[in-house]
């Protein structure tokens, strides 16, 4: 059976060159980096390297990053810390955010009886930065923003400079969930506006259970996790080296590959949109999904134009035909709650239509892609 991944928004397959730096590390570098002998220096020093080498890209220093197990970590440690430790009582956030970040501010007002705002959204999912400029002035109250780079589920784009620059004008805190976006855009952390940031290697072509927070320096953010003074006192526990090191080479190798494969996952996507288009009548797309400016390259949100009785066996039928995409985000999809995110502001007659995110990566094919439209027109035909 012929099989096509398009779910890489979820996860992506692995290079090979990270898989062999990794399998070298585990098989060389098993030293504890907190052991001061020879074996703990040689693991340490990869740590530190690892470092050096993604804050170089980032443009920042290497005491601003500080590797996690991924993005819900890094997002759960700036969003804790910046209400337990430095006296944040607002966050405004949207209601399209990840959930690691909309549970985690929940549990945060809960806790802490802190004030929640959500700016408004236009029709097509836009954060609407004249809302949030507008309630930046309502208060007083030391805030904090939580906005993310790329959404997850239907790509678009936020205008980071912008949002960051509305906060510093309003002396609020910015942190800004960018797993969808850093490995696949060019970003200057230490000229963007941003406080905290998250990041994560699996979306990148690394390896799961590893990723890293972009803490700008001073900013007085303490532990999530305590026990031992590993990552400079920020996150304790015993560090994984071979993941660093993996994170490392995938993120070395998303910029060096950068341009590229930027254009070539673009044509992807421009060629998809094309294809659907010319087969299937009736195809919406989500979001700004054909603005380039305003969505990522990387995926497409598709409402289809099937009753609700036959689109439940739509993604059974796509994985019997070996074509894997998502309903919504993978870490939500295993739910039989709509999209959170969709819900926000599609209208009710295309909630009860089927959308499915296809996401693109450098392994995939205009041929998948004719395989895949096939397969969609004749489920819609028969």
């Amino acid at each position: 059976m012929r099989k096509v991944y398009l779910d890489s928004a979820a996860t992506t397959q692995m290079r090979d060159e990270v898989i062999d730096r990794m399998t070298t590390v585990m098989k060389d570098f098993y030293g504890n980096p907190s052991s001061i002998h020879s074996y703990g220096r040689s693991s340490k020093a990869l740590i530190e390297n690892a470092r050096k080498a993604i804050a170089s890209i980032l443009n920042v220093t290497a005491a601003e990053i500080i590797f996690t197990s991924g993005g819900t970590e890094a997002d759960n440690l700036a969003l804790n810390s910046a209400v337990r430790d430095l006296g944040v009582k607002r966050i405004i956030t949207s209601k399209i955010e990840h959930h690691a970040v909309l549970y985690t501010v929940n549990q945060l007002k809960e806790c802490y009886e802190i004030e929640v705002e959500y700016v408004n959204l236009d029709t097509t999912g836009n954060v609407d930065l004249l809302h949030l400029e507008e309630v930046l002035s309502n208060s007083e109250a030391k805030t904090l923003v939580s906005l993310m780079h790329v959404n997850n589920e239907i790509g678009n784009l936020l205008d980071v400079q912008k949002a960051g620059t509305l906060c510093k004008e309003h002396k609020a805190l910015f942190h800004c969930d960018a797993v969808q976006s850093i490995g696949h855009y060019k970003m200057d952390l230490k000229e963007t506006p941003i406080d905290f940031t998250a990041v994560s290697a699996h979306k990148f072509h690394g390896p799961k259970g590893v990723g890293f927070a972009f803490i700008r320096k001073n900013s007085g953010l303490k532990p999530l996790i305590f026990g031992g003074e590993q990552e400079r006192g920020h996150r304790a526990g015993t560090e994984s080296v071979h993941n660093i090191v993996g994170l490392e080479e995938a993120f070395k190798l998303a910029y060096a590959n950068l341009e590229e494969e930027t254009a070539y996952i673009s044509s992807l996507k421009t060629y998809f949109i094309e294809q659907l288009e010319e087969n299937i009548p009736g195809v919406k797309f989500n979001g700004n999904c054909k603005d380039f400016t305003k969505s990522t390259y990387t995926l497409v949100n598709v409402c289809l134009p099937i009753p609700p009785e036959k689109a439940l066996m739509l993604l059974f039928q796509l994985d019997l035909k070996g074509i894997a995409c998502s309903k919504g985000s993978a870490c939500q999809s295993g739910s039989d709650k709509g999209s959170h995110v969709l819900s926000a502001f599609l209208s009710e007659e295309d909630m009860n239509k089927p959308s499915l995110r296809f996401s693109f990566s450098r392994f995939n094919t205009k041929e998948e892609l004719d395989y895949v439209v096939a397969v969609l027109k004749e489920f819609m035909e028969s």
